[in-house]
Protein backbone atom coordinates (compact mmCIF):
# COMPACT_ATOMS: atom_id res chain seq x y z
CA UNK A 1 0.00 0.00 0.00
CA UNK A 2 2.84 2.50 0.86
CA UNK A 3 4.27 2.08 -2.84
CA UNK A 4 1.03 2.85 -4.10
CA UNK A 5 0.41 6.49 -2.50
CA UNK A 6 4.15 7.36 -1.35
CA UNK A 7 6.21 8.01 -4.14
CA UNK A 8 9.72 6.64 -4.49
CA UNK A 9 11.40 9.71 -5.08
CA UNK A 10 10.18 9.98 -0.98
CA UNK A 11 11.34 6.74 0.07
CA UNK A 12 15.08 7.34 -1.86
CA UNK A 13 15.55 10.51 0.41
CA UNK A 14 15.72 8.74 3.34
CA UNK A 15 17.39 5.52 1.96
CA UNK A 16 21.22 5.66 3.24
CA UNK A 17 22.69 5.37 0.19
CA UNK A 18 21.41 9.00 -0.64
CA UNK A 19 22.21 9.81 3.22
CA UNK A 20 25.95 9.12 2.48
CA UNK A 21 25.70 10.82 -0.96
CA UNK A 22 25.22 13.86 0.83
CA UNK A 23 27.86 13.39 3.02
CA UNK A 24 30.00 12.92 0.85
CA UNK A 25 28.84 15.57 -1.42
CA UNK A 26 29.46 18.32 1.65
CA UNK A 27 32.87 16.48 2.28
CA UNK A 28 34.31 17.33 -1.20
CA UNK A 29 32.98 20.82 -1.06
CA UNK A 30 34.57 21.90 2.09
CA UNK A 31 37.29 20.44 0.95
CA UNK A 32 36.85 23.17 -2.11
CA UNK A 33 36.59 25.85 0.34
CA UNK A 34 39.71 24.93 2.34
CA UNK A 35 41.76 24.91 -1.18
CA UNK A 36 40.28 28.39 -2.44
CA UNK A 37 41.91 29.23 0.97
CA UNK A 38 45.28 27.57 0.55
CA UNK A 39 44.97 25.07 3.18
CA UNK A 40 44.65 22.29 1.35
CA UNK A 41 47.12 21.62 -2.12
CA UNK A 42 45.43 21.37 -5.83
CA UNK A 43 46.91 18.18 -6.33
CA UNK A 44 45.63 16.92 -2.93
CA UNK A 45 42.04 18.06 -3.56
CA UNK A 46 42.39 16.35 -7.15
CA UNK A 47 43.14 13.11 -5.74
CA UNK A 48 40.19 12.90 -2.71
CA UNK A 49 37.47 13.84 -5.95
CA UNK A 50 38.60 11.56 -7.85
CA UNK A 51 39.18 8.60 -5.21
CA UNK A 52 36.25 9.39 -2.77
CA UNK A 53 33.54 7.19 -2.80
CA UNK A 54 32.13 4.67 -0.11
CA UNK A 55 30.89 1.02 -0.13
CA UNK A 56 28.00 0.55 2.45
CA UNK A 57 28.64 -2.82 3.35
CA UNK A 58 32.12 -1.46 4.54
CA UNK A 59 30.30 1.86 6.34
CA UNK A 60 28.08 -1.09 8.10
CA UNK A 61 31.00 -3.00 9.33
CA UNK A 62 32.83 -0.37 10.64
CA UNK A 63 29.53 1.22 12.44
CA UNK A 64 29.33 -2.03 14.75
CA UNK A 65 32.94 -1.89 15.64
CA UNK A 66 33.08 2.14 16.20
CA UNK A 67 29.17 2.74 17.38
CA UNK A 68 29.58 6.19 15.47
CA UNK A 69 27.73 6.60 12.07
CA UNK A 70 30.14 9.11 10.82
CA UNK A 71 33.27 8.13 12.38
CA UNK A 72 32.46 4.63 10.62
CA UNK A 73 31.81 7.05 6.98
CA UNK A 74 35.00 8.95 7.28
CA UNK A 75 36.96 5.75 7.53
CA UNK A 76 35.68 3.82 5.15
CA UNK A 77 36.31 6.81 3.04
CA UNK A 78 40.09 7.21 4.18
CA UNK A 79 40.38 3.55 2.73
CA UNK A 80 39.59 5.07 -0.45
CA UNK A 81 41.04 8.22 -0.52
CA UNK A 82 44.84 6.95 1.26
CA UNK A 83 47.40 9.72 2.78
CA UNK A 84 45.19 12.74 1.44
CA UNK A 85 42.39 11.78 3.76
CA UNK A 86 43.72 13.64 6.17
CA UNK A 87 42.52 16.61 4.91
CA UNK A 88 38.76 15.76 4.82
CA UNK A 89 36.56 16.45 7.70
CA UNK A 90 39.10 19.43 8.51
CA UNK A 91 37.85 21.48 11.71
CA UNK A 92 34.34 20.14 11.27
CA UNK A 93 32.28 17.89 13.92
CA UNK A 94 29.88 15.73 12.88
CA UNK A 95 26.70 17.56 13.33
CA UNK A 96 28.18 20.12 10.67
CA UNK A 97 27.40 17.33 8.67
CA UNK A 98 23.83 15.68 10.48
CA UNK A 99 22.28 19.14 9.93
CA UNK A 100 23.35 20.23 6.83
CA UNK A 101 22.36 16.74 5.54
CA UNK A 102 18.73 16.85 7.27
CA UNK A 103 18.71 20.26 5.79
CA UNK A 104 18.95 18.87 2.22
CA UNK A 105 16.31 16.21 3.05
CA UNK A 106 14.14 18.16 4.60
CA UNK A 107 14.22 20.37 1.55
CA UNK A 108 14.08 17.86 -0.77
CA UNK A 109 10.96 16.03 1.05
CA UNK A 110 8.86 19.53 1.06
CA UNK A 111 9.63 19.93 -2.54
CA UNK A 112 7.96 16.47 -3.31
CA UNK A 113 4.89 17.54 -0.62
CA UNK A 114 4.87 20.42 -2.55
CA UNK A 115 4.03 18.99 -5.21
CA UNK A 116 1.50 16.51 -3.74
CA UNK A 117 -0.63 19.77 -2.37
CA UNK A 118 -0.63 21.21 -5.60
CA UNK A 119 -2.02 17.66 -7.29
CA UNK A 120 -4.44 17.86 -4.31
CA UNK A 121 -5.90 21.67 -5.22
CA UNK A 122 -6.15 20.87 -8.74
CA UNK A 123 -8.57 17.78 -7.72
CA UNK A 124 -10.79 19.70 -5.56
CA UNK A 125 -10.98 23.06 -7.22
CA UNK A 126 -12.20 20.47 -10.52
CA UNK A 127 -14.60 18.94 -8.13
CA UNK A 128 -15.46 22.21 -6.42
CA UNK A 129 -17.05 23.51 -10.05
CA UNK A 130 -18.48 20.43 -10.84
CA UNK A 131 -20.61 20.27 -7.33
CA UNK A 132 -20.75 24.53 -7.31
CA UNK A 133 -24.67 24.36 -7.63
CA UNK A 134 -25.50 20.63 -5.84
CA UNK A 135 -27.62 21.84 -2.86
CA UNK A 136 -27.15 19.47 0.70
CA UNK A 137 -27.90 20.02 4.03
CA UNK A 138 -25.59 21.94 5.85
CA UNK A 139 -25.07 20.09 9.85
CA UNK A 140 -24.27 21.57 12.92
CA UNK A 141 -23.62 19.41 15.82
CA UNK A 142 -24.29 16.48 13.36
CA UNK A 143 -28.03 18.28 13.30
CA UNK A 144 -29.39 19.48 9.85
CA UNK A 145 -29.11 23.47 9.72
CA UNK A 146 -29.33 24.84 7.08
CA UNK A 147 -28.79 24.19 2.89
CA UNK A 148 -25.69 24.84 1.54
CA UNK A 149 -24.06 23.05 -1.56
CA UNK A 150 -20.99 19.99 -2.03
CA UNK A 151 -19.04 22.63 -4.09
CA UNK A 152 -19.00 24.85 -0.92
CA UNK A 153 -17.67 22.16 1.42
CA UNK A 154 -15.17 21.33 -1.42
CA UNK A 155 -14.48 25.13 -1.66
CA UNK A 156 -13.75 25.30 1.87
CA UNK A 157 -10.93 22.23 1.97
CA UNK A 158 -9.50 23.61 -1.14
CA UNK A 159 -8.73 27.08 0.78
CA UNK A 160 -7.38 25.24 3.86
CA UNK A 161 -5.43 23.53 1.76
CA UNK A 162 -3.98 26.53 -0.01
CA UNK A 163 -3.21 28.13 3.83
CA UNK A 164 -1.15 24.45 4.26
CA UNK A 165 0.95 25.24 0.97
CA UNK A 166 1.64 28.80 2.14
CA UNK A 167 2.88 27.10 5.96
CA UNK A 168 4.77 24.59 4.38
CA UNK A 169 6.84 26.99 1.92
CA UNK A 170 7.78 29.09 5.21
CA UNK A 171 8.53 25.76 6.74
CA UNK A 172 11.00 24.91 4.06
CA UNK A 173 12.33 28.20 3.71
CA UNK A 174 12.94 28.07 7.68
CA UNK A 175 14.68 24.69 7.39
CA UNK A 176 17.19 25.55 4.85
CA UNK A 177 19.76 26.50 6.87
CA UNK A 178 23.20 24.89 6.64
CA UNK A 179 25.89 24.92 9.52
CA UNK A 180 28.98 24.29 9.29
CA UNK A 181 30.53 26.30 12.53
CA UNK A 182 32.30 23.59 14.22
CA UNK A 183 32.02 21.76 18.08
CA UNK A 184 30.06 24.52 19.75
CA UNK A 185 29.37 27.13 16.56
CA UNK A 186 32.64 29.30 17.00
CA UNK A 187 34.11 28.46 14.04
CA UNK A 188 37.03 28.02 16.30
CA UNK A 189 38.88 25.33 13.67
CA UNK A 190 36.74 26.48 10.48
CA UNK A 191 35.97 29.93 9.27
CA UNK A 192 32.70 31.30 8.43
CA UNK A 193 34.10 30.96 4.71
CA UNK A 194 34.26 27.49 4.60
CA UNK A 195 30.47 27.44 5.74
CA UNK A 196 29.97 30.56 3.41
CA UNK A 197 31.14 28.37 0.13
CA UNK A 198 29.56 25.07 0.84
CA UNK A 199 26.09 26.90 2.00
CA UNK A 200 26.06 28.65 -1.05
CA UNK A 201 26.73 25.62 -3.12
CA UNK A 202 24.05 23.34 -1.54
CA UNK A 203 21.48 26.28 -2.35
CA UNK A 204 21.45 26.87 1.53
CA UNK A 205 21.79 29.72 4.01
CA UNK A 206 24.33 29.58 6.71
CA UNK A 207 23.06 29.72 10.14
CA UNK A 208 23.18 33.61 11.31
CA UNK A 209 23.88 31.35 14.66
CA UNK A 210 24.69 27.83 15.83
CA UNK A 211 25.54 25.73 19.06
CA UNK A 212 26.77 22.55 18.04
CA UNK A 213 23.78 21.81 16.18
CA UNK A 214 21.01 24.30 13.96
CA UNK A 215 18.40 24.39 16.25
CA UNK A 216 15.31 22.42 16.72
CA UNK A 217 12.95 25.40 16.53
CA UNK A 218 13.37 25.46 12.74
CA UNK A 219 12.38 21.54 12.80
CA UNK A 220 9.65 21.60 15.03
CA UNK A 221 8.06 24.05 12.56
CA UNK A 222 8.49 22.07 9.54
CA UNK A 223 7.00 18.57 11.90
CA UNK A 224 4.12 21.25 13.31
CA UNK A 225 3.26 22.25 9.57
CA UNK A 226 3.10 18.25 8.46
CA UNK A 227 1.05 17.69 11.61
CA UNK A 228 -1.39 20.37 10.19
CA UNK A 229 -1.46 19.28 6.74
CA UNK A 230 -1.96 15.88 8.02
CA UNK A 231 -4.89 17.16 10.43
CA UNK A 232 -6.53 18.87 7.27
CA UNK A 233 -6.85 15.46 5.52
CA UNK A 234 -7.97 13.69 8.84
CA UNK A 235 -10.67 16.81 8.81
CA UNK A 236 -11.81 15.65 5.08
CA UNK A 237 -11.37 12.01 5.20
CA UNK A 238 -14.00 12.39 8.65
CA UNK A 239 -16.42 14.29 6.67
CA UNK A 240 -16.43 11.49 4.23
CA UNK A 241 -16.86 8.74 6.23
CA UNK A 242 -19.61 10.64 8.15
CA UNK A 243 -21.35 11.34 4.31
CA UNK A 244 -20.99 7.70 3.58
CA UNK A 245 -22.72 6.31 6.97
CA UNK A 246 -25.47 3.72 5.48
CA UNK A 247 -28.34 6.86 7.32
CA UNK A 248 -26.28 9.39 5.33
CA UNK A 249 -25.56 8.44 2.02
CA UNK A 250 -24.11 11.73 -0.16
CA UNK A 251 -21.12 9.89 -0.79
CA UNK A 252 -18.75 7.34 -0.83
CA UNK A 253 -15.21 6.14 -1.47
CA UNK A 254 -14.83 4.35 -4.62
CA UNK A 255 -15.67 0.51 -4.46
CA UNK A 256 -13.67 -1.37 -7.03
CA UNK A 257 -14.47 -4.45 -8.91
CA UNK A 258 -13.88 -7.58 -6.67
CA UNK A 259 -12.97 -5.42 -3.64
CA UNK A 260 -14.48 -6.48 -0.18
CA UNK A 261 -15.73 -5.33 2.38
CA UNK A 262 -15.95 -7.42 5.49
CA UNK A 263 -15.04 -11.28 6.12
CA UNK A 264 -18.47 -11.40 7.56
CA UNK A 265 -20.79 -9.51 5.74
CA UNK A 266 -20.57 -9.41 2.37
CA UNK A 267 -22.79 -6.44 1.52
CA UNK A 268 -20.71 -3.99 3.52
CA UNK A 269 -18.88 -1.08 1.50
CA UNK A 270 -16.75 0.67 4.39
CA UNK A 271 -14.68 3.66 4.40
CA UNK A 272 -11.54 2.17 4.86
CA UNK A 273 -9.04 4.67 3.02
CA UNK A 274 -10.84 7.85 5.26
CA UNK A 275 -10.06 5.72 8.16
CA UNK A 276 -6.81 4.64 7.25
CA UNK A 277 -5.99 8.72 6.70
CA UNK A 278 -7.52 9.42 9.78
CA UNK A 279 -5.38 6.83 12.15
CA UNK A 280 -2.59 8.05 10.14
CA UNK A 281 -2.74 11.72 10.54
CA UNK A 282 -2.36 10.98 14.73
CA UNK A 283 1.09 9.54 14.20
CA UNK A 284 2.37 12.32 12.83
CA UNK A 285 0.70 14.28 15.35
CA UNK A 286 2.43 12.05 17.70
CA UNK A 287 5.74 13.17 15.89
CA UNK A 288 5.29 16.68 16.18
CA UNK A 289 5.32 16.53 19.63
CA UNK A 290 8.27 14.79 20.03
CA UNK A 291 9.73 17.71 17.40
CA UNK A 292 9.01 19.82 19.98
CA UNK A 293 10.48 18.47 22.57
CA UNK A 294 14.17 18.22 20.65
CA UNK A 295 14.14 22.24 21.13
CA UNK A 296 15.38 21.99 24.91
CA UNK A 297 19.07 20.32 24.69
CA UNK A 298 21.90 20.51 27.43
CA UNK A 299 23.90 23.35 26.67
CA UNK A 300 25.23 23.74 23.06
CA UNK A 301 23.75 20.15 22.77
CA UNK A 302 23.15 17.03 23.66
CA UNK A 303 22.45 13.58 21.45
CA UNK A 304 18.77 12.86 22.53
CA UNK A 305 17.38 14.61 19.77
CA UNK A 306 19.21 12.73 17.28
CA UNK A 307 17.85 9.68 17.51
CA UNK A 308 13.84 10.95 17.48
CA UNK A 309 14.87 12.92 14.16
CA UNK A 310 16.26 9.65 12.70
CA UNK A 311 12.62 8.31 12.94
CA UNK A 312 9.71 11.18 12.67
CA UNK A 313 11.42 12.87 10.21
CA UNK A 314 11.70 10.09 7.47
CA UNK A 315 8.38 8.65 8.96
CA UNK A 316 6.33 12.13 8.86
CA UNK A 317 7.47 12.94 5.23
CA UNK A 318 6.71 9.62 4.08
CA UNK A 319 3.20 9.60 5.95
CA UNK A 320 2.40 13.14 4.59
CA UNK A 321 3.47 12.24 1.05
CA UNK A 322 1.30 9.12 1.19
CA UNK A 323 -1.59 10.62 2.59
CA UNK A 324 -1.88 13.36 -0.15
CA UNK A 325 -1.81 10.95 -2.61
CA UNK A 326 -4.17 8.96 -0.91
CA UNK A 327 -7.05 11.85 0.03
CA UNK A 328 -6.32 13.51 -3.95
CA UNK A 329 -7.30 10.21 -5.17
CA UNK A 330 -10.08 9.07 -2.68
CA UNK A 331 -11.39 12.48 -3.82
CA UNK A 332 -11.01 12.17 -7.63
CA UNK A 333 -12.69 9.11 -7.36
CA UNK A 334 -15.19 9.83 -4.75
CA UNK A 335 -19.18 8.48 -5.52
CA UNK A 336 -21.60 11.83 -5.19
CA UNK A 337 -25.29 11.03 -4.42
CA UNK A 338 -26.84 14.64 -5.34
CA UNK A 339 -30.35 12.91 -5.49
CA UNK A 340 -29.55 11.21 -1.68
CA UNK A 341 -28.60 15.17 -0.82
CA UNK A 342 -32.03 16.36 -2.23
CA UNK A 343 -33.88 13.73 -0.10
CA UNK A 344 -32.15 14.59 3.27
CA UNK A 345 -32.92 18.18 2.48
CA UNK A 346 -36.47 16.93 2.96
CA UNK A 347 -35.80 14.88 6.43
CA UNK A 348 -37.66 18.14 8.60
CA UNK A 349 -40.44 18.51 6.85
CA UNK A 350 -38.86 22.43 6.03
CA UNK A 351 -37.81 23.30 9.74
CA UNK A 352 -34.07 24.41 7.58
CA UNK A 353 -35.84 27.14 6.92
CA UNK A 354 -37.02 28.26 10.11
CA UNK A 355 -34.28 31.25 10.43
CA UNK A 356 -36.03 33.07 7.29
CA UNK A 357 -39.27 33.02 9.33
CA UNK A 358 -37.64 34.51 11.89
CA UNK A 359 -36.06 37.19 10.42
CA UNK A 360 -39.05 37.88 8.60
CA UNK A 361 -40.77 38.52 11.43
CA UNK A 362 -38.33 40.45 12.95
CA UNK A 363 -38.58 43.12 9.85
CA UNK A 364 -42.00 43.21 10.52
CA UNK A 365 -41.35 44.74 14.30
CA UNK A 366 -41.90 41.70 16.06
CA UNK A 367 -39.06 41.05 19.32
CA UNK A 368 -36.59 39.09 18.27
CA UNK A 369 -38.03 37.06 21.95
CA UNK A 370 -41.22 36.94 20.66
CA UNK A 371 -40.34 36.20 17.06
CA UNK A 372 -38.11 32.76 18.46
CA UNK A 373 -40.78 31.89 20.65
CA UNK A 374 -43.28 31.71 17.56
CA UNK A 375 -41.05 30.13 14.91
CA UNK A 376 -39.91 27.26 17.74
CA UNK A 377 -43.21 26.41 18.90
CA UNK A 378 -44.29 26.00 15.29
CA UNK A 379 -41.50 23.72 14.63
CA UNK A 380 -41.63 21.66 17.20
CA UNK A 381 -45.68 20.70 16.78
CA UNK A 382 -44.44 20.24 13.58
CA UNK A 383 -42.25 17.86 14.76
CA UNK A 384 -44.94 16.26 16.95
CA UNK A 385 -47.42 15.79 14.93
CA UNK A 386 -45.29 15.06 11.30
CA UNK A 387 -46.31 17.52 9.99
CA UNK A 388 -44.64 19.98 7.06
CA UNK A 389 -43.09 23.27 8.91
CA UNK A 390 -45.00 25.56 6.52
CA UNK A 391 -48.44 23.61 7.41
CA UNK A 392 -47.84 24.26 10.96
CA UNK A 393 -46.36 27.88 10.33
CA UNK A 394 -49.29 28.98 8.24
CA UNK A 395 -51.48 27.55 11.40
CA UNK A 396 -49.52 29.44 13.93
CA UNK A 397 -51.61 32.29 15.19
CA UNK A 398 -49.04 34.56 16.18
CA UNK A 399 -46.98 33.82 12.76
CA UNK A 400 -50.20 34.76 10.75
CA UNK A 401 -51.08 37.96 12.99
CA UNK A 402 -47.31 39.47 11.38
CA UNK A 403 -47.01 37.71 7.73
CA UNK A 404 -49.36 36.91 4.92
CA UNK A 405 -49.94 33.38 3.47
CA UNK A 406 -47.53 34.40 0.34
CA UNK A 407 -45.06 35.98 3.20
CA UNK A 408 -44.59 32.72 4.89
CA UNK A 409 -44.25 30.58 2.03
CA UNK A 410 -41.46 33.17 0.43
CA UNK A 411 -39.40 32.35 3.73
CA UNK A 412 -39.13 28.60 2.40
CA UNK A 413 -37.38 28.49 -0.85
CA UNK A 414 -34.17 27.09 -1.05
CA UNK A 415 -32.22 29.91 -3.25
CA UNK A 416 -32.30 32.37 -0.27
CA UNK A 417 -29.59 30.01 1.15
CA UNK A 418 -27.03 29.55 -2.10
CA UNK A 419 -27.53 33.25 -3.33
CA UNK A 420 -23.82 34.05 -2.59
CA UNK A 421 -22.28 30.98 -3.88
CA UNK A 422 -20.79 32.36 -6.54
CA UNK A 423 -19.27 35.52 -4.92
CA UNK A 424 -17.79 33.14 -2.60
CA UNK A 425 -16.34 30.66 -5.65
CA UNK A 426 -15.03 34.10 -6.92
CA UNK A 427 -13.37 34.96 -3.36
CA UNK A 428 -11.89 31.64 -3.45
CA UNK A 429 -10.88 30.66 -7.07
CA UNK A 430 -10.63 34.33 -8.79
CA UNK A 431 -12.89 35.45 -11.07
CA UNK A 432 -11.21 33.92 -14.09
CA UNK A 433 -10.97 30.42 -12.38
Amino acid sequence: MIERYCRKPMLKIWEPESKFNRWLEIELLVCEAWARLGEIPRRSLENIKRKAGFDLKRIEELEVELKHDVIAFLTALAEKVGGDARYIHLGLTSSDLLDTTLALQLREAADLIESDLKGLLRVLKRKAKRYKKTPMIGRSHGIHAEPITFGLKLALWYEEMQRNLARLRKAREGISYGKLSGAVGSYASVPPAVERYVCQKLRLKPAPVSSQIIQRDRHAEYSATLAIIASSIEKVALEIRHLQRTEVGEAEEFFSPGQKGSSAMPHKRNPIGSENLCGLARLVRANALAALENIALWHERDISHSSVERVICPDSTILVDFMLNRITDLIDRLIVYPEKMQENLKLTRGQIFSQQLLLKLIKKGVSREQAYRFVQRSAGEAGKKKEDFKVTALKDKGIRRYLSRGEVEGCFDLRYHLKYVDLIFKRVFGRKK
